[in-house]
């Protein structure tokens, strides 16, 4: 499992140098793609594949539009970390998450999320917020 939070930076070739506890689970390569509410998703092979095997039996069976699995395979790419540890996350898929310099890596159990500070800090802020509430409703 993924796990944790990192503050990392981009290089200015847009290249991101992972935290040291994921670079072992990646070290065979894997896809970055679009992620979930405005951040990148980095995957394994063997995730990619099975999250790309479960939309596709979705799409057929009409549980999600073909647009979006047509979105996440177009905007997929194969990443390897090099020697230093870092992927290069291409401009399209930067672009997309609104990543500029200062960036938060997070474990997101499956995979791994790359986000814009401070895009993430709002985001973190709802998430930390709603466990606040089920807490709340636990007692």
């Amino acid at each position: 499992m993924f796990v944790g939070r990192f503050e990392h930076t981009l290089d200015p070739k847009g290249r991101l140098v992972l935290p040291a506890t994921f670079r072992e689970r990646l070290a065979a390569g894997g896809y970055v793609t679009q992620g979930i509410d405005g951040c990148l998703a980095v995957w394994t092979q063997d995730e990619f594949r099975r999250e790309a095997q479960e939309m596709l039996e979705a799409a057929k069976a009409n549980r999600i539009d073909r647009a979006a699995l047509r979105s996440f395979s177009a905007g997929a790419a194969e990443v390897k970390p090099d020697a230093q540890g870092r992927i290069a996350i291409p401009q399209n898929l930067r672009t997309f998450a609104g990543l500029r310099k200062d960036v938060v890596v997070i474990g997101a159990i499956s995979s791994i999320e790359i986000w814009d500070a401070e895009r993430w800090e709002t985001v973190n802020r709802a998430g930390e917020q709603a466990l606040g509430a089920t807490a709340a409703g636990a007692e």
